[in-house]
């Protein structure tokens, strides 16, 4: 992001509004690469490939904000492959991690990863500051520390239906793990703002939460999260597109100030369940819209978007969700014509 769009994403934040509401969309493997023109694996083992990929969104779409930015990601495969999960990366589709827990006792051996020679991470952070300059050169600087949240990797280390059961069968097994990753999340995003002074904003990805009852969330979700989130950055940013009904009055307690959420809710229903204190980035349906529809669908729905809206503020347009695989430009063209009130044709 460039210092004009990390401005306006702080003043965003803090409420202030601008003329055009401010444009945003998270990107990565699932759609850069195929827009690109390359395959998954292409983009995921060439940096050379990784840069200009990345390169080509920011100079084809000056006005977005792409969020977290220069994104170094393995998909799914990057925390998990910290703690010894099998990755498998088909050519061009999304890699996956095997899980590495096949019962509750396994938590208790689980390693302990150093997030500067574990896994893939290594791996992520040489290949950002490899390509530090060009993107400096380009007027943009590496501003999010990135990871999986805990519920998120404990599902791919364990499978998702298992971790989910383990929550009711054995909480204290549960609670074990969770703080395991936890640990090990706290010390990676450390080392991320330690490599990069640029940062000033954390970004967490963890849809687990969205399985999870009040009660189940606040004792394996909450306390975790404001245990990441509680340090000295100035956007705290959690993406988390299942439901979010149960956990959204929580966000500003978790000391989220930015949510990405999925598109089954309103922009104006999460205003009142957060407080309005949070700042949104949503949230038109990604795949039946922004993916598959026309450029006269995309304009239509985004002008109706923005007509719904009780309060402008405190919003940054997008779709429910990352960018999803096989959105066109001329969607987003459409996209961006509907936000500063042009015609589509």
């Amino acid at each position: 992001m460039t210092d004009t769009q990390w401005e306006l994403l702080k003043r965003t934040i803090s409420g202030q509004r601008s003329a055009h509401l401010p444009t945003g969309f998270i990107i990565d493997c699932p759609w850069l690469p195929n827009w690109y023109g390359v395959t998954i694996l292409d983009y995921f083992s060439n940096d050379e490939i990784w840069l200009k990929a990345n390169l080509k969104a920011i100079k084809d779409f000056p006005e977005v904000m792409f969020l977290p930015g220069f994104w170094s990601e393995y998909g799914m495969c990057t925390e998990p492959s910290a703690f010894g999960a099998r990755c498998s990366f088909p050519v061009n589709e999304f890699p996956h991690a095997h899980k590495i827990i096949h019962s509750p006792s396994d938590v208790d051996s689980l390693p302990t990863p150093n997030p500067r020679t574990d896994g893939l991470l290594p791996l992520m952070l040489n290949r950002l500051k490899l390509a530090q300059t060009r993107i400096e050169d380009a007027g943009h600087k590496i501003r999010f520390a990135v990871a999986r949240g805990p519920l998120n990797i404990a599902s791919y280390l364990m499978g998702t239906s298992e971790f989910l059961t383990l929550l009711m069968m054995d909480p204290e097994k549960a609670e074990k793990l969770v703080k395991k990753i936890t640990a090990f999340l706290k010390e990676w995003i450390s080392l991320q703002r330690e490599t990069f002074p640029t940062i000033d904003g954390i970004f967490l990805l963890d849809d687990i939460i969205g399985f999870l009852g009040e009660a189940e969330f606040r004792s394996f979700g909450l306390p975790y999260f404001k245990e990441l989130y509680a340090t000295d950055v100035s956007v705290k940013f959690l993406h988390n597109d299942a439901g979010c009904r149960v956990s959204a009055p929580f966000l500003p307690e978790m000391g989220i100030n930015l949510f990405n959420m999925g598109f089954d809710i309103t922009l104006n229903e999460l205003r009142t369940l957060t407080g309005n204190k949070v700042a949104l980035v949503g949230n038109i349906p990604p795949r039946d819209v922004l993916a598959n529809g026309t450029p006269g669908d995309v304009a239509r729905v985004t002008t109706d978007l923005i007509n719904s809206l009780t309060d402008r503020s405190k919003v940054v347009l997008s779709c429910g969700g990352g960018m999803p695989p096989g959105v066109k430009s001329e969607n987003i063209e459409a996209f961006l014509k509907a936000v500063r009130g042009e015609p589509v044709q």
